[in-house]
């Protein structure tokens, strides 16, 4: 069973039909949709902010999700993937996000719908990512507007986790 704990009060709230790695930290002042995941080693750190996530969202592992105390809340989207190893730190993902894997994404970020964050870029404090747009590098810059394949590819990933996490339930 993951560590959901609450803080200063306040539990972790989930949707239905949501997995949690075993050894998983979900913390404090968070509120998950429905069908969300988390994975292994992740941490959803609601303790000095709140974090909200929409549904069929995923955050893979070693993940970490926090904000900063009294100035930058994280608010995630549906259908967000947050991939293994990324940094989410008060900021702001739209709907049908992917995060990359070791990707960092700094306060007062805000990702619009559908953009795609490269695997290792470094989103910096008060960028806006434009929807549908791919960012990538440190700092992260625009790339490349996102096509067909990117489109597809992200809901696939989205609906994937579900699935994959029925292995485990």
């Amino acid at each position: 069973m993951a560590l959901i704990k609450p803080v200063r009060g306040i539990t972790p709230k989930f949707g239905e039909d949501c997995w949690f790695a075993e050894n998983a930290t979900i913390v404090g002042e968070v509120e998950m949709g429905d069908q969300c995941t988390v994975w292994f080693n992740a941490v959803v750190r609601g303790d000095v902010h709140y974090i909200r996530i929409g549904n069929k969202t995923n955050i893979q592992d070693n993940a970490t999700i926090h904000g900063t105390f009294e100035k930058a809340p994280t608010n995630i989207g549906n259908g967000v993937s947050i991939g293994h190893n990324a940094i989410v730190h008060g900021c702001t993902l739209k709907d049908g996000v992917l995060i990359g894997m070791g990707a960092i994404v700094m306060d007062n970020a805000v990702v619009e719908e559908g953009a795609i964050v490269a695997a290792g870029a470094v989103v910096l404090q008060n960028t806006i990512v434009e929807a549908n747009t791919i960012y990538a590098g440190v700092p992260a810059k625009k790339v490349k507007t996102v096509g067909p394949e990117n489109r597809e590819m992200q809901s696939r990933i989205a609906n994937n986790y579900i699935k994959y996490a029925g292995w485990f339930k």
